[in-house]
């Protein structure tokens, strides 16, 4: 059994730079990998499904650019070649963090399985045949999430789609229903539809987005409704079969009417899982909650000393940028004996819906949850000066802040490029800068971000 002095277990986006950290520290260090260097993000994820939306996006502009007064005849999607583009630049993406972690002294990359056997010991079953058993004083877990397939009856004798393989698909699906309406489901119902597909999204709850306000959720519905997507919410679904004619029969009841909706594709995105099932944890003695993520303190330790846990395995909001963030917490506290933790950490997210969804901070909900003394600045994007320029007026900005000490508490905003623009926001709220400063602060004009001026001039003093 060969002895390290630091195992990570997936090649991740916490996974890969802790490990080259970790070696560059001087620390004997051994990466597995079961399958490709990069994790989701790079592989299934973020990578790939952005630079699908980016044409979808130019699509649908080429499709309204009448509106602009520019004249376009026939536009036409090629999937075969919007996919050997994705595929460029997820290789291009991988092959850049193999290279980092190859050319890293110090770092072993073995592809294989890895299981505990003993607390701080590992047997990996290698791609390539065989077995090994390593140990290590740290071992730090970052092994992701998986799609949740869902049991319902019939689901297993149809070939449904992941938001993995509907991304290996050649050919525009001719209707395509989607089982969840949340982030993912959304973007890939926006982006099939603009390739050229019906798309029908099946929500069981009464609406979209159920953990953002009602009217930011309100117009991701209006705007996806207007691009002719169906949205059908409170749905529960009973049955799938095939018909004589290969086509997928969903059966579901909306408030006890039963409906059945025929398609040629089924994309199951109801959530993801943490991957745990498979890593003997018990073994170890590594504590998880009732969902499989591992419990961590908040220097995503676990239970037990030396055994880490990173990224979206350990539970809480499952975005690429947390993971990242979880592996700068742990290699400063560890070799460079700094003392920070995830308490309070701002957790800024994006939907890549077109317009995006950049949120930051309180929704005015948890506001109301929290008794605080709050008020709420509301901007529509039509009121956007930018957004009139560029035909661009669909979404709102939104903004909590605190009445007493006129801090930003949080922000929502649905806008072209709304990430960026929550963005500002987000780096005001670290500063401390206050609502009432950015209010007359000087933004260059025409942007996006110059309108946070006008956002804050709504609300009374």
């Amino acid at each position: 059994m060969r002895h390290f002095d630091a195992i990570v277990i997936g090649a991740g986006q916490a996974g890969t730079p802790l490990a080259k950290k970790l070696a560059e520290g001087g620390k004997k260090t051994l990466i597995i990998e079961k399958r490709i260097v990069g994790g989701t993000c790079i592989n299934d994820g973020c990578t790939p499904t952005k630079a699908m939306i980016a044409s979808a996006r130019a699509a649908h502009q080429a499709r309204s650019a009448a509106a602009l007064g520019v004249e376009v005849s026939d536009v036409k999607v090629n999937l075969p070649k919007i996919k050997q583009r994705k595929d460029k630049i997820v290789k291009s993406f991988r092959g850049s963090s193999e290279k980092g972690i190859e050319e890293t002294k110090g770092l072993e990359l073995i592809y294989g399985e890895a299981v505990f056997t003993e607390e701080k010991t590992l047997t990996i079953q290698l791609n390539k045949g065989g077995e090994e058993t390593v140990s290590a004083d740290w071992i730090f877990i970052n092994t992701g999430a998986k799609t949740v397939i869902p049991e319902i009856d019939g689901l297993d004798g149809i070939d449904y789609l992941s938001s993995t393989s509907i991304m290996e698909l050649e050919e525009v699906p001719e209707h395509l229903v989607i089982l969840g309406g949340n982030y993912i489901g959304l973007e890939f119902g926006q982006m099939f539809s603009r390739f050229g597909s019906k798309v029908t999204i099946l929500e069981k709850s009464s609406r979209l987005l159920s953990k953002e306000d009602e009217d930011i959720a309100e117009e991701v519905t209006k705007f996806l409704q207007d691009e002719k997507i169906d949205i059908l919410n409170d749905v529960t679904t009973d049955q799938f079969e095939l018909d004589d004619k290969g086509n997928i029969i969903t059966s579901i009841s909306i408030k006890g009417k039963k409906l059945q909706i025929s398609s040629s594709h089924l994309l199951v995105a109801v959530g993801r899982s943490p991957q745990t099932d498979q890593l003997g944890l018990q073994k170890a003695g590594i504590k998880t909650d009732d969902k499989g993520h591992i419990l961590v303190d908040d220097k995503l330790e676990t239970n037990i000393s030396g055994v880490y846990a990173l990224g979206d395995v350990k539970g809480g909001p499952a975005f690429t940028h947390v993971s990242y963030n979880d592996y700068t917490i742990v290699y400063r506290n560890l070799l460079e004996g700094a003392n920070y933790t995830t308490a309070d950490r701002p957790i800024p997210y994006c939907m890549f819906t077109d317009p995006q969804l950049g949120r930051i901070g309180l929704s005015e909900r948890e506001a109301k949850e929290k008794g605080l003394n709050f008020k709420v600045a509301t901007l529509p994007m039509a009121n956007v000066a930018r957004g009139i320029e560029t035909g661009e007026t669909k979404g709102l900005m939104k903004a909590i802040v605190d009445a007493d000490s006129k801090k930003i508490l949080g922000a929502a905003i649905l806008g072209t490029e709304g990430g960026e623009v929550m963005s500002v926001l987000q780096m005001a709220m670290i500063g401390g800068i206050t609502y009432d400063r950015i209010r007359y602060c000087i933004f260059a004009h025409p942007t996006f971000s110059e309108s946070l001026n006008n956002l804050f001039m709504t609300i009374e003093e």
